[in-house]
Parts: structure tokens; sequence; C-alpha cells
């Protein structure tokens, strides 16, 4: 079982958004001729010519890529079979290790799709068709092994580690959404509108006491409280039916006295206080018990935030405007 994407936006945005297909239209008509800028590709473009020095220095090359010469051969022979394209009679298709740069280029930048296109010296269309259509091959090879929902020991592990980590015992996850800034789709009126007065949409993420990103639901509109979104999505539903199979209830350490608890996620007042989540006691004027709670479930959640600092930080496309 897994959780990963729920579509809460129309159908046309949701292929454009998560990249699940593309449909290219072919004709009998010739193909229009070549710039010659872009046919020195092979002489001045960055794939052939910088990168390959790059490779001399795995430094500079994660810098580039956000990812080390080894996980970005790695990446590919995973995903290099679904993003190879057949040569026609009419020009020869773009190598796979180079539509997986320009695709990561992007990612790591957030550079225009003209700017990525001048640097590789191929046609903006082109790099409008490889971007989705890498993005779809990585996630399809990736999510079976990388973003599987955790099994009932794996829940137990993170549990453990959010204890030892940030004192906070039984706990299974920080929660929280991040808006992802898009410019608004055609006719979306005010669905993507947030109070920001930004259009996003919003990922939603479960992260362990590691950073890491467990359970993730993308696509609720900008416009929807967190709260509105978790209530909708699979995770929430599954969360709420108690079918995400959570380790059986516990003592708290040293209050053996107040019988067995769930297991819980930790959110910020945006979400409801439910039997497995948990939010901060309301209001500012406390008693020293509660003031101590809230201190202790503030220094878990921030892992949470903390994962989309390192996300947007690692790949700035999250700091820029989408267009979906």
């Amino acid at each position: 079982m897994r959780f990963s994407v729920s579509h809460h936006y129309p159908r046309r945005s949701s292929l454009r958004i998560f990249l699940l297909f593309v449909v290219e239209v072919r004709t009998k008509a010739p193909l229009a001729p070549v710039h010659p800028i872009l046919q020195r590709r092979a002489e001045f473009g960055e794939y052939h010519h910088l990168l390959q020095e790059l490779r001399l220095d795995d430094g500079r090359f994660q810098r580039y890529f956000r990812l080390s010469i080894a996980q970005f051969d790695d990446l590919l022979s995973r995903v290099g079979a679904r993003i190879t394209l057949q040569d026609t009679n009419y020009r020869r298709s773009i190598p796979a290790a180079e539509r997986l740069s320009i695709c990561l280029r992007y990612l790591a930048t957030g550079d225009s799709f003209r700017s990525i296109a001048d640097s590789f010296r191929v046609g903006v269309s082109t790099v409008c068709r490889i971007v989705p259509q890498v993005v779809a091959a990585i996630w399809d090879c990736l999510v079976e092994e990388f973003m599987t929902v955790p099994t009932p020991e794996e829940w137990s592990s993170i549990a453990e580690e959010f204890r030892h980590r940030w004192n906070f015992p039984l706990c299974c996850g920080a929660l929280d959404g991040k808006h992802v800034n898009i410019v608004a789709p055609a006719q979306s009126g005010s669905q993507y509108y947030n109070y920001h007065g930004d259009f996003s949409i919003v990922l939603l993420a479960v992260v362990d006491a590691r950073y890491r990103f467990r359970v993730i639901d993308v696509g609720g509109y900008g416009r929807t409280s967190d709260g509105g979104i978790l209530a909708n999505s699979l995770f929430g539903r599954a969360l709420r039916a108690g079918t995400l199979h959570l380790p059986p209830d516990q003592h708290l350490p040293g209050a053996e006295h107040r019988g067995e608890q769930p297991h819980v996620f930790v959110a910020d007042e945006a979400f409801p206080l439910r039997r497995n989540m948990m939010r901060p006691f309301p209001g500012r004027s406390l008693p020293p018990d509660q003031r101590v709670f809230n201190y202790r479930l503030s220094r878990a959640r921030l892992v949470v935030e903390d994962a989309f600092g390192i996300l947007s930080a690692q790949w700035r496309v999250y700091r820029r405007l989408i267009e979906i």
C-alpha cells in the first residue's frame, strides 16, 4: 500500500502537473529547419562540453546536478530505457543521458525552459517535452522502492527515533503542507488562490525524525486549508479508517499510570485533533505542563518544516513559479 498522489484538481491539470503521459502529434509535413545555433549542439552545448569536464570533479558535478556522479549514473540506469527515443528519418534523437541532464538541471535551478534550452542548445519545445517525460519516468521507476508506506515495524522504528532525537515518544511522523507557487491555470478562478495572495498547489507530507519524506500527497488547491486537504487525501482517509497499520498502543515512558496511548502524527494548529493526530494546546496563557507539551511538540514538528527547506534549497524549482 502506498499513498503518493491524490487528484484534487481537473484531470486536464493533473496530466500537466504530474506528467503522467505525453501525447505527440505527428504530421506528414517536413520538419522545420534546425537553427544554426542548435546545429552546433554537439560542439558547444552544455552536455557535450561542460558536463564531460564536470565528470572529472565529483564535487562540482554534484553542485551542478544535486547528484553525485554515481547517483546520476544509477538514476540513468533505472530510467534510461524509459526515456530513450528512436531516431527518425529527419533527425537523431537526444540521448537518454542528455535528456536526464536537461531535466535535472531544470529541477536544480528552476530556470526557465528557454534558459535551459539555450544552455544545452536545444529548442524550447524540446525542453518542454523532455522535462515532463523524464520526471514521469523517474517517478514511475523509483516510487515502489522509495515511497512505499512504512510497515508496522518501520513505524515503530520511526517512533523510537523521534523519542531519542526529539524527546517525543510514540510519534510516527511530522505532518505539514507546503504551498508550491504556480502560474494560475486558465479559467481556474480562485481555486488555486491562497491566503498569501499567490496561486499554488499544496504538497502534504509526513516526514520522519531524520527529515526523510515517508508519505506525500500532491495536488490540493491553494485555497483549501491544510486540514481540508488532509481530510480529502488518501492518507487522511486511511488515518481515519485505521488502515495505516500503526504500531499497537503503548505506555508513555514514565507515565504508565495513564494507560496505553496511541501512536500519533504531530502537526500545527491548522490540523484537527484526532486519536492519531496531535496538535498543540491553543492559547497563550497556558499552565506549565501544557507549555512544556507545546514546546516538545513544536521541536518534533519542526522536522517537516526543515525538510521542506532542505527540499527547496536542493531543488530550486520549488522556489519558482511553475507553469502547469
